[in-house]
């Protein structure tokens, strides 16, 4: 005599799939290690700018080339901007490749309306904090930088959250946290950074590796 489903247990699994039906739920564990790793290399690189430059107030000192003088400001933002441009390009390419890896194994499509719908909330705050980020540039105001990432980055996880895995927005709530701590510790930026884009990274990746993909675990 075959066992028949609880009522209770047919509607929460009804719920369940209309919940993976609307999550994009091939991120890959190692798509934030991946970008962990990225980020840690990129905040070396650009520690070594800092230090070389050997100037507290780079907006004040100038050096010379050739004929041009050139304030540090410029020349050390011009070379943070740059570690990190691509840092950011080295880090999407990487997490694309392992989450579209792990798209294909599990046979769900890497492209479609609730990618699109993450995207674009992801975009939404990204976006105002680029805009927000060059204007410090162009400013010369290079120590509001990386709070300004981690925080505008925070909220770009915590609107994406309920487009995707929700443990995503823990990564969030914790990007916006560091952000905010680093508003009272100016010049410890570039460790802010290395702490939330790297560390954190490779963090919630391990655990999102552990929980969803060792063993071929299935997704919930």
């Amino acid at each position: 005599m075959s066992q028949q489903s609880h009522p209770l247990e047919t509607l929460r699994e009804i719920k369940q799939m209309m919940e993976r039906s609307s999550r994009f739920i091939s991120l890959s564990g190692f798509s934030g290690i991946a970008a962990g790793a990225c980020a840690l290399v990129g905040a070396w690189f650009a520690n070594n700018v800092i230090a070389k430059s050997k100037y507290s107030d780079a907006s004040i000192s100038v050096v010379h080339d050739d004929d041009n003088r050139i304030s540090i400001g410029d020349w050390m933002g011009n070379q943070l901007v740059q570690i990190a441009t691509i840092t950011f390009l080295a880090a999407f390419v990487l997490a694309f490749f392992f989450t579209y890896l792990r798209s294909k194994k599990a046979n769900i499509p890497i492209w479609g309306a609730t990618a699109r719908r993450l995207m674009i909330n992801v975009m939404i705050p990204m976006l105002a904090g680029g805009i927000y980020l060059i204007k410090l540039v162009e400013n010369h105001v290079y120590s509001l930088i990386a709070p300004g990432c981690l925080l505008f980055y925070g909220l770009a996880l915590l609107n994406a959250s309920k487009y995707t895995l929700p443990e995503i927005k823990y990564l969030g709530y914790a990007q916006i946290l560091l952000g905010i701590i680093n508003l009272w510790f100016i010049g410890s930026g570039i460790y802010f950074w290395a702490l939330g884009f790297g560390a954190l990274h490779i963090i919630y990746g391990t655990v999102m590796w552990w929980k969803y993909e060792r063993g071929q675990a299935p997704i919930s």
